[in-house]
C-alpha cells in the first residue's frame, strides 16, 4: 500500500482488479478546499488510457510488476518462447501479449519482459533494431533524388515504407514504436 503522494511515473497501481500504469500525475492545492492529485492512467493489458482524480493522502493498491530482460528463442505455433539470462528458464508468452513487438523481434534478441504474479503482462522492445530488408521493388535510375518512398518487405515479415534508393539485402534501423525507417546501417 502507498498514498497518492508516493506516486510516479511507470508505477503500478492495483485499482479493482486490473492494472493500471501511471504515465503523468499532478499535485494540485487549490485555494479552496483540499488537495488532490490528478493522474494520467494506461491500463497495462489493453492499453486503455483514463484519467482519475484522488484526494491527497489517499490509500493505493500498487502492484509488484518485475521486469526483467529476456533472450527471445523461437516461435511455437502462435506463442513466443523467451528465456531468462539469469536463471535459464524458459517462459511462452501469448502472441496477445507480444502484440505488435512480433513485428520486430529476431531469434536471439533481447527484450524486456514485464511479468506480475508470473504472469507476462506486456513486452519492450529497444527504441530502435537493425533489420535486413528480404524484398523490396528494385530503385529505377534517377531514383536517387530525396523525398520518394517505397513499401519494403523485413526478414521479421512486417512491411515498412523505405527510400526508394534502398534494395534487398540492405540492412536497415528502424523505430519499433511506429515502424520508421530511422537510416541505412553499414
Amino acid at each position: 500500500m502507498a498514498t497518492t503522494n508516493d506516486l510516479k511515473n511507470g508505477l503500478v497501481l492495483n485499482l479493482d482488479g486490473q492494472l493500471w500504469s501511471v504515465t503523468a500525475f499532478q499535485h494540485v492545492k487549490p485555494g479552496k478546499g483540499g488537495a488532490f492529485v490528478r493522474t494520467t492512467l494506461k491500463n497495462v493489458l489493453t492499453g486503455k488510457v483514463v484519467d482519475k482524480t484522488f484526494n491527497a493522502g489517499t490509500k493505493v493498491d500498487t502492484a509488484t510488476v518485475d521486469r526483467r530482460d529476456m533472450t527471445y528463442l523461437y516461435r511455437d505455433g502462435a506463442d513466443f518462447v523467451f528465456m531468462d539470462g539469469d536463471t535459464f528458464d524458459q517462459i511462452t508468452i501469448p502472441a496477445t501479449v507480444v502484440g505488435g513487438a512480433a513485428n520486430y523481434l529476431l531469434e536471439n534478441h533481447t527484450a524486456m519482459v514485464a511479468m506480475h504474479e508470473g504472469m507476462p503482462l506486456y513486452i519492450e522492445l529497444p527504441t530502435s533494431v537493425e533489420l535486413v530488408i528480404s524484398h523490396t521493388d528494385p530503385g529505377l535510375q534517377g531514383d536517387r533524388s530525396t523525398g520518394g518512398t517505397k513499401p519494403a518487405t523485413l526478414e521479421t515479415g512486417a512491411e515498412i515504407q523505405v527510400p526508394l534508393f534502398l534494395s534487398s539485402g540492405a540492412r536497415v534501423k528502424v523505430d519499433t514504436r511506429d515502424g520508421r525507417y530511422l537510416g541505412r546501417v553499414s
